[in-house]
């Protein structure tokens, strides 16, 4: 469950840091990718060069690397986890916390987030059962951060009670359940995704298409099942096995897509449309292939229906996710399109930025609706699409 997830585990001033070190392993041996943000005071309590290499990883203490002054940016890391544990969490760190305070790189990162936050507390008995503590606590959980309650028993004070931070295997074991718990966030939700190039004969061998693989769309498939929805993968042509769980139903030209999305749509929770579709297709196919001659050859063309548009006219309160593949006035024309086949948000992506396209394994998007435009780093297709579904959870 936890192979390829991003993990931040933020460390703070406890002596509970030392069970860090174990915690940082089983999460490594899990197949997660971990990096560690330290508090300055947590450097007393365990050493860099220990969680470095655990994680496999540098730590991070500062806002920059002093000897460099390389930045080290809390917003990208905010925008690269899957997931911030910060364990131990020290009363004092939960209290800056709850008020949003961020006067280290530890903070700031949690302030940046967009991903589920955890934290495990640790401290005395009477520090934990102080009402400041509580209310802090509450207050958090009020802001959606999941509190990984603490054991009783022997602690540092040499008393004897509740503060002894969970036992490391106990929190990996609650990780596990919050990706769990994400995965099963749209039980009972039926999306359809449509994914790949279209393919438009011209005769019994040649056709017109394009570029796409369709590993974008089957990445949004993924994503949606992982979560609990029953998805619809309408295919067009491409050498990508569907993913687990996903029914896939495939399609050729942009009529049999229209087709296929029409049938489904009006029984579904609402439909990402991921599919690379030609607009255009030949007015005639030829019965038998067309002949080499020393002439040349005009091909009339007529406009295909668009799916988009037809499903936009009739989406009610069903959710409807479109894409923009440009190469010119990028903004511009994704806002365009946005409003004119009524989509909740778009997905535009330019053929002008590096690790972007068709057939590659990452993207550059960025997510705009009526609100604004929010622009995401390169990353991951898969990556990609659990922030558009992200995005859809909200919606929904």
């Amino acid at each position: 469950m936890l192979k390829g997830k991003h993990i931040i585990l933020g460390i703070t001033g406890s002596i509970a840091a030392y069970k860090s070190a174990v915690l940082c392993r089983l999460l490594v041996s899990a197949g997660a990718e971990v990096k560690v943000v330290m508090t300055p005071l947590a450097k007393q309590f365990i050493t860099p060069l220990t969680m470095a290499t655990l994680s496999q990883n540098p730590i991070l203490v500062d806002f920059f690397n002093p000897e460099n002054g390389e930045w080290n940016s809390h917003v990208k890391l905010g925008e690269w986890a899957d997931l911030y544990l910060i364990a131990p969490a020290t009363a004092n760190t939960m209290a800056k916390m709850a008020t949003g305070v961020a006067d280290n790189l530890l903070l700031t990162t949690y302030l940046s987030a967009r991903c589920p936050v955890a934290v495990a507390p640790a401290m005395d008995l009477d520090m934990y059962a102080h009402t400041a503590t509580q209310r802090n606590m509450e207050q958090l959980q009020r802001d959606g951060v999941h509190i990984i309650e603490p054991g009783s028993g022997f602690l540092a004070s040499g008393l004897s009670g509740k503060g002894r931070m969970a036992e490391p295997q106990d929190i990996v074991e609650a990780v596990k359940a919050l990706f769990g718990e994400k995965k099963k966030s749209l039980e009972g939700k039926h999306f359809i995704v449509t994914a790949g190039a279209t393919i438009e004969p011209i005769d019994p061998v040649r056709f017109i298409s394009n570029h796409s693989s369709g590993k974008m769309g089957y990445a949004v498939a993924e994503a949606l099942a992982e979560r609990g929805a029953r998805v619809t993968l309408v295919s067009g042509r491409t050498a990508l096995d569907a993913p687990k769980g996903v029914e896939r139903v495939d399609v050729l030209s942009a009529e049999e897509m229209y087709e296929a999305c029409v049938e489904r749509f009006v029984a579904s929770d609402g439909a990402v449309m991921c599919a690379a579709v030609a607009d255009y297709t030949p007015r005639s196919v030829a019965d038998e292939k067309l002949k080499k001659s020393d002439d040349d050859l005009s091909i009339e063309l007529k406009r295909t229906k668009d799916i988009a548009a037809t499903l936009g006219a009739e989406k009610g309160d069903r959710v409807l996710v479109g894409f923009a593949m440009e190469t010119q006035n990028e903004m511009e024309n994704a806002q365009s399109k946005l409003k004119r086949k009524n989509f909740d948000f778009i997905v535009l992506n330019s053929l002008r930025e590096a690790g972007a396209g068709f057939r590659g394994d990452t993207n550059v998007v960025t997510l705009i609706d009526e609100a604004g435009a929010e622009e995401l780093p390169l990353m991951s297709k898969r990556d990609v699409a659990d922030r558009i579904v992200d995005k859809i959870e909200k919606l929904i």
